[in-house]
Formats: C-alpha cells, sequence, structure tokens
C-alpha cells in the first residue's frame, strides 16, 4: 500500500507541475505581450504593496541563522551523533557557491557597481558619495541576506532529511505544524508544486541569459556572431554537459565542476586584484565594508512611507524576491550536500564564507569598472551598465591581458552555468520523485531536456524577461513558506536532546 501511495504522490507532483510549467511558457512563446503585461503587472502590485513584507522577511532570516549558529544547537550534526560530512569542506563551499550565485557574480560584479555609480540614490552621479553608495548597495545586495535566505530552506531540509528521515521535499520541512498526513496531502503536494515551477522558471531564464553572456563574450573574442543559430548551438552543448555531470552523480561530475569552478573563479579574482587598481580596490573593500555593516539595519528596512520608493522597488525588492524565487532549489541542493555539518558549520559555510568571497568579489570587478570613469567618462559607463553581458568584457580592454581574462571569463561562464544546471536538474529530479536523494538517471535527463528547451523557445521568442519576471512574482508565496519553515524548525529543535 505504502508503495503506491508514493508512486501516486510522485506522479501528481510531477505531472502537475511539468504541465503548470509548459502552460506558462507557452503563453510567454505564443502571447509575448500579454504575458510581459500580466507578469510585469503583477510584479509592480507585490513591489510596491508588499515591499515591506520582503525586506522584514529576508532581515528576520539573517537573525534566525545567526540565532541558531550561536544557540545550543549550533553543535548538533545534521544527521546522526556519529555522521561525519560527505564531502571536503572545499569541495562542499564550491558547491554551494556555483549553485548559489556564482553566474550572477560574472554578470553583475562590474555592471551593478556602475550603475549605482552613474544614478546614484541621493547624491551626485560620478562623485566620491556616489562610490560609496554603489560598493554598499553592492554588498547589500550580494551579501548575507541572500545566502540567510538559502540557510532558512537548507538548514530545515537538511535537519528533517537526515536527522528525521522524512523525503527530500519542501514540504516535508512542515511535518511539525502540520502533521504528516496533512504533509502528504493537498497542502504538501502544493508547496511542491509550487517549488518545481519556481525552480524551471529561474534556472532556464537564467541559462537564456546566460547563453547571451556568453554569446557576447564570444563574439568580443573571436567574432563569432551573435546569432540565434550560436546561441542555440551553446544551449545544446551546455545541455549536453549538464546532463552527463548530473547522470554522473554529485561524486563525479557536480563535485569536479564544482572544484574547477573554485580554481577558476580564485584565478580570475586574483589575476584582476593584480592587474587592476589594486590600491581603490582594497579601499573600495574596506570603506565598503564599513558602510555595509554600520547602515546594515537602516538599509534592511528602508523604504519611503510618502516618498518615491522606484530605487528600492526597483533594485532591492527586486533582488530581494529574485533570492527568494531561488531559494527552493539552491536551499534544497545546499541540504543534499551537507549531511553531517553541525548547525553552527552550515551556517558558517552557508552564509558568512560565500557573503565575504561574494563582497570581495564586488570590490574587485566594481573597482574596475569605476576607475575608469575618469577615462572613458560617465556617458560610456552608464551605456555599458545598459547591457550588462557586455560591460565586463568591454572594461577589460583598458587592462593588461584583455584576450587572457576575456577567455577565462568566457569559460567560467559556462562552467558556472552547466553547475546551476546541474545542480537544479539533481533537484527537480528529488522533487519529483518522492523526494528520493539519489533521483532516477531517467528523471535527470528528461528536467535537463525541459530546461534546454524552455531556455531556448523563450529565448527565440524574446519572452526571457517576462518568464523571469513571472518567476520572481509566483514564488511570493514561499516568504510564507520560509517563515513558516522558522517556526518549524524551532519546534522541531526543542523536541531534541539538548
Amino acid at each position: 500500500m505504502n508503495g503506491v501511495k508514493k508512486v501516486s504522490k510522485d506522479n501528481k507532483v510531477f505531472h502537475i507541475s511539468l504541465g503548470f510549467s509548459i502552460i506558462i511558457v507557452l503563453w510567454g512563446i505564443l502571447a509575448q505581450n500579454s504575458f510581459a503585461n500580466f507578469a510585469s503587472a503583477l510584479l509592480n502590485f507585490l513591489t510596491n504593496k508588499f515591499g515591506w513584507l520582503y525586506l522584514i522577511s529576508m532581515l528576520s532570516f539573517v537573525i534566525f541563522a545567526l540565532a541558531m549558529a550561536f544557540s545550543k544547537y549550533g553543535k548538533m550534526k545534521l544527521g546522526p551523533d556519529d555522521s561525519e560530512p560527505e564531502y571536503s569542506t572545499v569541495s562542499w563551499f564550491a558547491m554551494l557557491f556555483g549553485a548559489g550565485m556564482g553566474i550572477g557574480l560574472v554578470f553583475w560584479g562590474l555592471a551593478e557597481p556602475i550603475s549605482h555609480f552613474v544614478s546614484p540614490l541621493g547624491a551626485e552621479p560620478g562623485s566620491v558619495e556616489a562610490v560609496d553608495f554603489a560598493m554598499k548597495s553592492s554588498f547589500m545586495h550580494w551579501g548575507f541576506h541572500p545566502w540567510a535566505n538559502y540557510s532558512i530552506i537548507g538548514l530545515a531540509l537538511a535537519y528533517f532529511q537526515f536527522r528525521k528521515n522524512t523525503p527530500g521535499l519542501i514540504s516535508s520541512i512542515f511535518t511539525p505544524l502540520l502533521g504528516e498526513e496533512r504533509v502528504n496531502g493537498p497542502i504538501g503536494k502544493l508547496v511542491d508544486i509550487l517549488a518545481v515551477f519556481a525552480t524551471v522558471a529561474g534556472v532556464a531564464t537564467s541559462l537564456g541569459l546566460g547563453t547571451l553572456q556568453i554569446n557576447s563574450g564570444l563574439n568580443y573574442l573571436f567574432n563569432i556572431p551573435e546569432t540565434a543559430l550560436v546561441q542555440m548551438a551553446i544551449i545544446v552543448v551546455i545541455t549536453v554537459i549538464t546532463i552527463w555531470t548530473a547522470v554522473s552523480g554529485i561524486d563525479k561530475g557536480i563535485k569536479l565542476l564544482g572544484d574547477i569552478n573554485l580554481y577558476l573563479a580564485s584565478g580570475l579574482l586574483i589575476l584582476c586584484a593584480v592587474i587592476g587598481p589594486t590600491l581603490p580596490i582594497i579601499n573600495n573593500f574596506t570603506n565598503g565594508i564599513g558602510l555595509y555593516i554600520n547602515d546594515f539595519f537602516k538599509d534592511s528596512l528602508g523604504i519611503n512611507a510618502f516618498g518615491d520608493n522606484s530605487w528600492v522597488n526597483g533594485w532591492r525588492i527586486f533582488y530581494w524576491a529574485w533570492w527568494i524565487a531561488w531559494a527552493p532549489f539552491v536551499g534544497s541542493f545546499i541540504a543534499r550536500i551537507s549531511k553531517g555539518r553541525t548547525v553552527r558549520e552550515f551556517i558558517a559555510g552557508v552564509i558568512l564564507v560565500p557573503a565575504l568571497v561574494s563582497i570581495v568579489w564586488f570590490a574587485v570587478f566594481g573597482s574596475l569598472g569605476l576607475n575608469l570613469a575618469d577615462e572613458v567618462g560617465l556617458e560610456v559607463l552608464a551605456e555599458a551598465a545598459q547591457v550588462p553581458e557586455t560591460a565586463l568584457f568591454k572594461a577589460y580592454e583598458y587592462y593588461p591581458l584583455t584576450k587572457v581574462l576575456s577567455l577565462i571569463t568566457i569559460v567560467l561562464l559556462t562552467t558556472f552555468f552547466i553547475t546551476s544546471s546541474n545542480s537544479a536538474t539533481f533537484v527537480l529530479g528529488m522533487f519529483t520523485s518522492q523526494g528520493d536523494l539519489n533521483p532516477s538517471n531517467s528523471k535527470k535527463f528528461l528536467w535537463g531536456i525541459v530546461l534546454a528547451l524552455f531556455a531556448a523557445a523563450l529565448l527565440l521568442s524574446g519572452g526571457l524577461q517576462a518568464l523571469q519576471t513571472a518567476s520572481i512574482a509566483a514564488a511570493f508565496p514561499f516568504i510564507f513558506v520560509m517563515l513558516f519553515a522558522m517556526v518549524s524548525v524551532v519546534k522541531a529543535f526543542k523536541e531534541e536532546n539538548i
């Protein structure tokens, strides 16, 4: 009987989530304007009316994670008391970092700081105050908040999967609150279906946008044309490698790529710090950290009651919504690779270290861009910020080893994208196989193909941005999923004999 129930549940989540995703994508392809207008209106409504909720929720994730790390539960293992980590600390960090935001750092590392620099909030464009604003805002958007957001789902899932032996499903987190019967019923299925959709939409969008950036880099470096045919070829190559590494499993494919990512990213970071404006990089890092920490709570909750909130809505709240949209996928993958870690080790590894690396990254690449202000002028920087996929390659022209830096960046973009895609393929396999921590190769293969087809179709139809907007809007319910996840974790922890 149990076997029958499992199959039934698995099939429902799989078929409904896949069908729902296909309907949304077809809408985005066949009725682009209708879809884009609806998605944009929905996101504007949510950010305008519920911006305060995004701000309060994201700050609460940071506070909760730190409270858990420093509590008496910090020494508790995510698994049996005698369990040990499955992966070395370096490989563990490489995998969670690659899945969490690796590609975003390459895409926005230079483009975001110069965007804030040429259009700062409450400062003169191009001024010293604009530099301060640019670095502080970039640190804020890529620092502690997004990683704390990932840690909520990650910590809850790792605890319930490995210490309580529940399935690897988002719905399993709520067993202490809802009971097993409700978790296995319609409420639990709805949560799992939403998680699948958020993952498919988010990853397909990013795969498409990343394809554009890789194509731009190849055009810059080798004069390969920026055409639909080339972009389809890039998607095919990435998909083949993605499926191969996902089918190889975490130990072989995903771990190997994660290690390659870490070495490539470290090499690029060090190289740019050495050949770039080294002293301004160090000063921007030092000053930016000070501003970031000093204004942490003010910026975390900063929203006008009567004034203009267009910048806050367009940047901060948009980012917070985007990170929440990625939380089911990244949190689930982080949980899957974190068995045997203590709660304190998990929080430090998932929040503190990646946040610090992200901040260093923005200090280096942001300074590469801001350093060009006197040489090229604000107008040129503003134009570069409008096309983030090419901004980094254009900035390299003003520094030594241009071709080398561009080539490393293209390879890094590709490996980061493959890492995100195969992590997503693995997680989607788990979500649609009743939480099986080692989903079948056929499921991983199918989801790899689905993601590629979605990305290709949306790329050809021009619907990528609309799908990104829709996925962020659709992830709104996950605010409540994550808030209740914190309550569920506290309730479960209190039952531990610690």
